[in-house]
């Protein structure tokens, strides 16, 4: 936990918070602060700064809380994901949102098992529980935005065109496809499949949208290890 992040609502004072649970336990037993230390604090959705311990319980720990910095600059990409299988999406969730990704869709596409929709992956807390996770490991405050679209035509036809207006559209594919570039353009709209692959219908559908097909190599990669090889390819400021 490089961040301790906190609601608004958990203010008790103006400047002040009380913090329970998971936060408490990490603060208290592998920070072990004293009152008076200082940690690097974040608001959900808001500014950075630090927070001194002010008073410590057997279940709480109040933070001052002084907010001066923004949130890190986000990554200008937004990610198209064919559903994973529920273990592999978290790790996913954590790593995009690390490197910034603020716009995730989660969609269905043949080569997706209808069941992982019923997963408890996809229940809003499960979700918030992951990409507070990687907010936390990157020391960010601004949460991604998560879709889900369960019909994949409807989605490519009707909402995809207008999603890649202003940016350029890539999708990774092992066949039939160019080399990744060395560094994308951006804005970016990126398309990464499940580890089957898209079928052909897939591929013809999003290159009719004015999405370029690339791969990554020789080397075919599990989804987990494609989407942070892809979006290390992005531009920062």
């Amino acid at each position: 936990m490089n961040i301790v992040l906190f609601s608004e609502k958990e203010y008790i004072e103006s400047n002040v918070v009380r913090l329970r649970s998971r936060r408490f336990k990490h603060i208290t037993q592998i920070h072990r602060v004293k009152v008076g230390d200082q940690l690097a604090v974040g608001q959900l959705g808001s500014l950075r700064g630090t927070g001194e311990v002010l008073r410590l319980s057997e279940s709480f720990v109040d933070l001052k809380v002084t907010l001066t910095d923004s949130a890190p600059v986000a990554l200008p990409c937004q990610l198209i994901l064919a559903l994973p299988r529920p273990p592999v999406l978290k790790r996913i969730l954590i790593s995009a949102t690390s490197l910034g990704v603020k716009k995730i869709f989660l969609i269905q596409t043949n080569r997706v098992e209808k069941s992982f929709w019923q997963s408890s992956a996809l229940k809003p807390d499960i979700l918030k529980t992951q990409l507070i996770l990687g907010l936390e490991q990157s020391k960010d405050t601004v949460l991604p935005e998560v879709y889900m679209r369960k019909r994949f035509k409807p989605f490519v036809e009707d909402e995809l065109p207008n999603l890649i207006r202003k940016s350029k559209g890539f999708v990774a594919h092992p066949q039939e496809a160019q080399p990744c570039p060395k560094e994308f353009p951006v804005p970016l709209t990126l398309v990464i499949g499940p580890e089957g692959g898209f079928i052909p219908f897939e591929i013809d559908k999003l290159t009719a949208c004015g999405f370029n097909v690339i791969h990554a190599g020789c080397r075919i990669f599990r989804v987990e290890t494609a989407v942070p090889f892809f979006l290390s390819r992005i531009p920062i400021s």
